[in-house]
């Protein structure tokens, strides 16, 4: 057979026509991207690319290295107008991350960042062009500073105590025309307009002066509208900047003696008793604007300020014996509740208007605030005089019916506050200490008909001794015998002591000129540090009490202050601390007396961190002033008040020494 020759030539023709096919082609290597940033944004070819910052570098990374020569040359960016770019290149991380220098950008424009096809890799791989459209941002006008007169300020924080001729310095981070500025700026107080001037320092920089000086203690406001961009074509979030000035120390009226002063801060204040007195019953309205509506309390107080206006000689006897028999003849009549009188009654019929729901009964604090002035007037009277000899009897018929036991609810160890004939005691209000409220358990204690135990006193007013400041807490130095905080609003040490002397007084739970004197003392040392930075505050400008306020009537004290000052708190605390008080005094009166000093004082409280001054006079806060002062200069009214041959017995059986 012939097969074997065949097979070696078929071997050969397959490997013949195996050499003479082509050999396949390599893929072409790419180089992608893996990232284009310019600043802190990411740009893609798909998405929308705007609010690109016009002065931060272009980076671009590569997955591979890139051939810088070609990187140059076919990366490049345009303008809308397809003006080139000029950039500037710089390569790391072995060519794979390029970052390119660009001049700044115009603001709110089109650009195109292009990297062409003709690139080349570091080992000539190819690739694919990609296009990158954005559009820069507009710049925020931004005020990155103010200063006044020279110094920056932080808006965070309350801005007082400014000269009263400042000098403001806005510096913004791009060129501003005082122009542009001014035609949408506003300078006010109180929403009244003020004028002012700007000038330009710098292409960023616009300082601006008032057109005049400024008043003292005032608030101000500069104010940039946001509205600036529809002239200047750039965003701005507009601006209020609040500032108050510094005092204004000229005298607002003549310097006479200390003791001229406190006569006629005595006689003015006073004049509220005697023009606000109602025309049927004598009492003294609540308020200057309270028409019908007259108050126990208050007029037992002004009760008090009639006779330091008798011995004054703002009055005569007459008068004020005239004007106290009217308002004891109206006592009489008037609404009472188991001998309680009502917080308020109507001015002409007596009939019990209620302070508020289901306040529409007895009030036996206000009732021991008129009885108080009552009991000090009756010492006053001279029995050998006929009409005052029948006011004396009066007075001892409306002290005897009071009903002080029948606020024990029933026979309880504590006094209640409140009864009312159609809601019972459903207020439930314990007169507990320490507060206002001492007066009412010593008058209690004092009563001869309705007299309260002992216990009442130690369990209820007292609390057990837990009114006491056991705990030893301190304050500005202070350590206050009861309470064991800051003392409370300044009224605590005024309307008890109207009457009551405290100099001597102590009991087992408390000596109590020590306690109305740390009082005293703490709540000036507060207004002196002003802790939350407050406008006018100063060891010349303090007293926390209960007044009107710019956020209404208020108990305000360290615990609760919410900026007003009431010039009855320092003033009426001047037995307490003399130095202090008189330096108040003479600040509201000469240094605030222009806005401050009314027809009947001293107006009831000021808040110049609101611009605000109260236009009231209200008859509990111009009571005490009248009496603590004259307690300060002759001990008037508590020599009357501790005559009284009940109050002495009544003290006695409470522990007290005095």
């Amino acid at each position: 057979m012939r097969l074997p020759l065949i097979l070696p030539l078929f071997l050969v023709l397959i490997t013949s026509c195996n050499k003479d096919k082509p050999e396949p082609e390599e893929t072409p290597k790419k180089i992608g991207i893996i990232y284009v940033y310019i600043g802190e944004k990411e740009l893609t070819t798909a998405g929308d690319n705007n609010n690109i910052a016009i002065d931060q570098l272009i980076q671009i990374r590569f997955d591979k290295p890139v051939d810088s020569v070609s990187a140059k040359q076919n990366i490049s960016l345009q303008d809308a107008n397809d003006q080139e770019i000029d950039l500037s290149f710089t390569f790391f991380n072995q060519n794979q991350l390029v970052k390119i220098i660009h001049q700044n950008l115009d603001e709110g424009s089109a650009y195109t960042l292009t990297i062409s096809s003709d690139l080349k890799g570091a080992e000539d791989e190819t690739f694919d062009k990609k296009v990158f459209k954005f559009n820069t941002l507009t710049l925020s006008l931004v005020l990155e500073s103010i200063l006044i007169d020279g110094e920056e300020i932080n808006t965070a924080k309350r801005i007082k105590d400014i000269d009263r001729d400042p000098q403001l310095e806005f510096n913004f981070n791009i060129p501003i025309n005082k122009n542009d500025l001014s035609a949408y700026s506003s300078f006010s107080s109180g929403g009244e307009s003020v004028g002012y001037t700007m000038i330009q320092l710098d292409e960023e920089t616009i300082s601006m002066t008032a057109s005049q000086t400024l008043k003292g203690y005032g608030k101000y406001k500069f104010s940039i509208s946001s509205e600036i961009e529809n002239r200047i074509g750039r965003p701005f979030d507009g601006m209020d900047l609040i500032f108050y000035t510094e005092v204004d120390s000229t005298l607002k009226f003549p310097e006479i003696t200390d003791d001229e002063l406190l006569t006629k801060i005595q006689q003015q204040t006073f004049k509220y008793f005697w023009d606000f007195g109602h025309p049927v019953s004598g009492m003294a309205r609540e308020r200057n604007t309270s028409g019908e509506t007259v108050t126990g309390g208050g007029s037992g107080f002004g009760l008090m300020a009639i006779i330091v206006a008798i011995e004054r000689g703002f009055i005569t006897r007459q008068e004020g014996v005239d004007r106290l028999e009217r308002i004891v003849d109206f006592l009489e009549q008037a609404d009472r509740f188991h001998g309680a009188w009502p917080h308020w009654m109507n001015g002409t019929t007596g009939k019990v208007i209620p302070f508020s729901p289901k306040d529409d009964g007895g009030d036996l604090v206000e009732t021991a605030f008129m009885m108080q002035g009552l009991l000090a007037f009756r010492q006053y009277l001279n029995p050998g005089n006929t009409q005052e000899s029948g006011i004396i009897d009066k007075i001892n018929t409306l002290w005897e019916t009071v009903e002080w036991d029948w606020y024990t609810q029933g026979g309880e160890d504590v006094l209640y506050w409140h009864w009312s004939p159609n809601y019972g005691w459903d207020k439930n209000h314990k007169i507990t200490g320490w507060n206002e409220a001492l007066i009412i358990y010593v008058l209690a204690a004092s009563s001869t008909t309705h007299t309260i135990d002992v216990s009442v006193y130690t369990k209820g007013w007292s609390r057990n001794g837990a009114m006491v400041n056991t705990s030893g807490n301190s304050y500005y130095g202070y350590t206050l015998p009861l309470r064991n905080d800051m003392g409370g609003p300044l009224f605590f040490a005024h309307y008890s002591f109207l009457g009551l002397d405290p100099r001597n007084l102590s009991d087992q739970f408390a000596n109590y000129w020590d306690q109305n004197v740390f009082h005293s003392k703490i709540n000036h040392a507060y207004c002196a540090d002003n802790p939350l930075n407050y406008v006018a505050y100063s060891s010349d400008c303090w007293g926390l009490t209960a007044s009107d306020g710019y956020f209404g009537y208020s108990a305000h004290s360290p615990n609760n202050d919410r900026g007003v000052i009431a010039p009855t708190a320092a003033t009426s605390s001047i037995p307490y601390a003399p130095e202090e008080s008189m330096d108040a005094i003479r600040f509201f009166y000469y240094i605030l007396g222009d806005r401050l000093w009314g027809e009947y004082g001293f107006y009831d409280a000021f808040d110049f961190t609101n611009n605000w001054v109260a236009g009231s006079y209200i008859a509990i806060d111009q009571g005490p002033i009248v009496v603590m002062i004259e307690n300060y200069r002759t001990q008037l009214i508590w020599d009357l008040f501790m005559s009284c041959p009940e109050v002495q017995a009544g003290l006695t059986k409470l522990g007290f020494t005095y």
